[in-house]
Parts: C-alpha cells; structure tokens; sequence
C-alpha cells in the first residue's frame, strides 16, 4: 500500500481542491511527497451525511460483529508492515523502536475494546422489576448504554498512532457503535491516509455501512471547524494544544445543538519529591526524572514540567546530580517546525521571568528543529505570585520549586490547575506528608502515581488519561482505558416496554448472557 494525497470519504477515494500541502521530515526539512489537499466544504459535508446514514445500522450490530471489526482493524494495520513505520519515521522523525512500540499500542487498544465489547458490562443493563402492589405502584423500569451518534476525531501530533485515526479516541468510538470522521494531523497525512486505507477495508470487508469511517485532511482550521459545526457530528475527541481545544469547544457550543468536546489539552504534571526519599535516593530520582524529561523530546502530555522540594542537604544532593544528569542530554528533533518554534518561544518567556533562574540546559543541537532540554528553579512564593510559572512548555522543560516547608509545599499544590497526573516520590517517612497531598491531588489530577514517572500511559481497565480543567474539558472523562466508552454512550430508559420491542441486553432470558444489575443485585442468569 502507497500514499497517494487523496482523502477517504466512506468508500470513495477523493483528491482535495483546497489549499495544497505536504508533509515535511522535521529531522531534514525535506518535503516529503506525494502532495496533499485540504478537504473543501462539500467534502466534509458528505462524510458528515455518510457517518449519520451508517448510524443507526452500524449502533444495532452485534458486540460480537463489532468485535470481530475492530479486530480485523487491527490485524490490517499490523498487515501494513515496514511500509507504515518508514512513513511515519519520515514524518515524525521518532524513533522506529519508538514506532513500532506505538503501532502495538495502537493494535492493542483496538483488541482490548474487542474483549470489553464480548464481556458487555458497557452496557450497563439494569432492570428494576415493576412492584404493581406497592403504593403508588412502580412500573417496569430498564436501563441500558447507547451509541450517541457520529464523532468527529482529530489526529494529535505526538502520537500519529496511537492518538490518530485508528487511536483511543476512534477505537472507542467504533466500540460504542459511532461511525467516525477522523482529521487527519497535516504533520502526517501520509501515515494517517495508511491506517484510514486499513480501516476503510475492515469496513467492506465486514459489510458495514460506507459512512462508518471517513478519513478528512487539510492544514488549517477550516476543516475541523466545519466538521464540529455539522449537524451529523455528536461528539468530538481532540487531543493537542489548549487554544485548539477550546476553539473547537467554541465551535461546539455555539451550535443550535451543542455537543461535548472530550478535548485533551494542557497538563504540567507536578512530581513532588518529598524529603525521606530524597535523602535516600535523590541522586537515582535526578537520573531517572532526567531520562522521563527528554523521552520523545519531552513531547509527551504526560512530561514533568514541575518539580517540587522541600529546601534541605537533600534537595542540594539532588540539584547537582539533576544538572549533571541533564546537561548530558543531546537535543532531539522535535515533530514538526511549529512545535519546536512554540517550544523556544515557551522557554524565551519563562527566561524573562523575574525570579525563575534557568539552571540546567541540555546539549545544544545542530540539526533543524532540535530541541535540548531546559530546568529552572524558581521559590514557592515566587511561584504562587505569577501564573505565568504554571504554563505548559511543550517539549523537555520543567520549572524547580523549593518549598521552605510542608506547609508552603501545600499552599503551592492548591494553586495549581488541573492536571492529567501527579507524582509523588516517597519513603516511609514521608506517609504523614503524602497522607495530606493526597485529597488535594485526587482534586487535581485524574492519575496519582507514586515513586515512577509520569511518562507512560498503559491502556487497561483501571486508567484514567483526563483531569479536570485545562487538562481535559471534561473532568468525568478519560481518553484512554476502556471507560473511554463511555464517552460516546448515554443512558436510556425503558419502561413498561413489551418483552418483545426489548433490547437483547435487556430482556428476561439474557440472550446476550450479560451480568446486569436486576433489583439492585448483580446477576448474570
């Protein structure tokens, strides 16, 4: 299979009349062909009108039917072979180990939403048996989980895997049965149109309607506002900057039906590094926070952009072997022009603030769009005083905090935004502090995790990729793990409804074999 620049809108192969573009090797500069077009107003229009006529046939398959498809997905994907990961090397610039480790994230995902899809417990189904002698008498109530509707999905940058278009967001969707328009990144078109090529003949192949999946491209905002401003469209799932997302949270509220945005968006995942740990260990916590700092060049929405300490012999020990560690660094190259300009402007202003020192740099590079890593040090104090500290930097920089106390350590925490993840480093001795960070982090983030790094995301059941805001635009949700269902499922209620018009999730034989919860007790007979 080869790139050929043409969109994928349900089963047609278009080629745009938009704006030209190209993908660009970011390690290079090279343009990378073939050329690319932005998808023009009719286009978006018809794969909006495609999406809704799949609907309502895709959301009545089976769990079993829409298993089998998002496992044929992924075995399509893997079919791809070096063919994928050399173009999305080229476009990227990461690591083919970091690639390849990727596409198995990404074929992963898909499977694990195959298993959630047999198990059936997304469904939720509940029966409240009808209690006609009770005065005033209860009817038959039944509760199941339905598909929403379309979704609009947008590629993200850093992930043109496992965050694209055969990523979290569109695996989950097609799990709850939505049909999807996936927008493609311009920063990888090339790699997108191959996974949408693969979806797109795991859709023929099972004999499911064309509009299940519609693959847009184009280098500006026009396309995605069009796509969250359609009428067809009922939820979107967008990763990438905080201005992106709140555009397109914009966009979506201003429509005559407003629809959730599940946007992704701004995190600077504060790693407290708390005194008894330290001192036990702070050298080998310097190493390993360097390592997490620079892994992918620090673009990761999960990198430790803030270090906090408490002031003491310990956090000396650990200062000098964090400046050692990172001035070791090389520079990488980041993913695309755009990224590694926002990343100088980023360290350009926090270098103009007063009272915050940049202490350690990384290697200078001399390649294009490189990168190398950056450490400041500011007091707690002065950090709580100028919210420009707290802005996230996107790429390998992290801001120092020193905490002249528990209790400033604290008061700092209570400032701060909401966050995708919260580390903390810890020893026994440090129980009583963490035992009072704790309910003021569960307020904060959406993942607590102690003595690791925040760099890495499993998808299982238990995860939770979100947080409230600007980490995410809704503090309830999750973009990865197998609750990201829920997302594009909403509850509906029947009652009185004769057995025969039930839902197979519902009706008293169980055809579907499901546990459910029936008068309040979980039962699968």
């Amino acid at each position: 299979m080869t790139t050929t620049g043409e969109m994928l809108i349900g089963a047609s192969t278009v080629r745009g009349t938009d704006e030209p573009f190209h993908a660009i090797n970011p390690a290079t500069g090279e343009t990378l062909e073939p050329v690319f077009h932005g998808s023009s107003s009719a286009d978006v229009a018809r794969a909006c009108e495609l999406a809704e006529a799949a609907f309502d046939t895709f959301r009545a398959t089976s769990p079993e039917q829409r298993a089998r498809f998002l496992e044929a997905i992924a075995d399509r994907i893997e079919a791809l072979g070096d063919t994928l990961i050399e173009r999305a090397h080229a476009e990227s610039a990461l690591p083919i180990a970091r690639l390849q480790g990727e596409r198995g994230r990404t074929t992963g995902q898909l499977r694990v939403f195959a298993t959630v899809l047999r198990a059936g417990r997304w469904q939720a189904a509940t029966l409240d048996s009808a209690l006609p002698e009770r005065t005033p008498p209860r009817p038959d109530l039944r509760m199941q989980k339905i598909a929403i509707g379309p979704v609009a999905v947008f590629g993200a940058s850093n992930f043109p895997l496992a965050f694209s278009v055969a990523g979290g967001d569109t695996a989950s969707a097609l799990a709850a049965g939505c049909p999807v328009v996936a927008k493609a990144h311009p920063a990888h078109p090339g790699t997108s149109e191959l996974v949408g090529r693969a979806i797109r003949k795991a859709v023929a192949d099972a004999g499911l309607p064309e509009g299940v999946f519609s693959l847009l491209t184009g280098a500006g905002h026009t396309v995605g506002t069009e796509l969250v401003a359609h009428p067809a469209i009922q939820a979107v799932g967008f990763t990438g900057s905080r201005s992106g997302g709140l555009a397109l949270m914009q966009v979506a509220s201003n429509r005559a039906q407003p629809i959730p945005v599940y946007a992704e968006m701004s995190s600077i995942n504060p790693v407290f590094l708390l005194p008894e740990a330290l001192a036990a260990r702070g050298e080998a916590i310097a190493r390993d926070l360097a390592d997490s700092l620079v892994l992918g060049v620090g673009q990761f929405c999960t990198n430790p952009g803030l270090l906090l300490a408490l002031e003491g012999p310990a956090l000396d020990t650990f200062r000098a072997a964090a400046r050692a560690a990172v001035t070791t660094k090389p520079a990488g190259t980041m993913l695309t022009p755009g990224i590694q300009h926002a990343f100088e402007q980023g360290i350009g202003k926090l270098s103009d603030i007063d009272g915050l020192a940049r202490t350690a740099s990384g290697r200078a590079g001399t390649g294009p769009n490189q990168a190398c890593a950056a450490v400041f040090e500011t007091t707690a104090q002065r950090f709580i005083a100028d919210p420009r500290m707290h802005a996230e930097v996107f790429g390998p920089s992290t801001v120092l905090v020193a905490c002249r106390d528990a209790e400033e350590m604290l008061a700092v925490t209570r400032e701060l935004e909401g966050q995708l993840t919260a580390t903390v480093q810890a020893d026994h001795g440090d129980y009583a502090l963490a035992a009072q960070l704790l309910p003021l982090l569960e307020c904060k983030v959406g993942r607590v995790l102690f003595n690791g790094y925040p760099t890495g995301v499993e998808v299982s059941y238990a995860m939770v990729h979100g947080g409230p805001f600007p980490a995410t635009s809704d503090t309830r949700s999750t973009s990865v793990g197998t609750t990201a269902m829920d997302r594009f499922l909403r509850p509906v209620c029947y009652q009185n409804v004769p057995a025969e018009l039930l839902p197979a999730a519902l009706q008293d034989e169980n055809p579907l074999y499901l546990w459910r919860l029936k008068d309040g007790k979980p039962a699968q007979a």
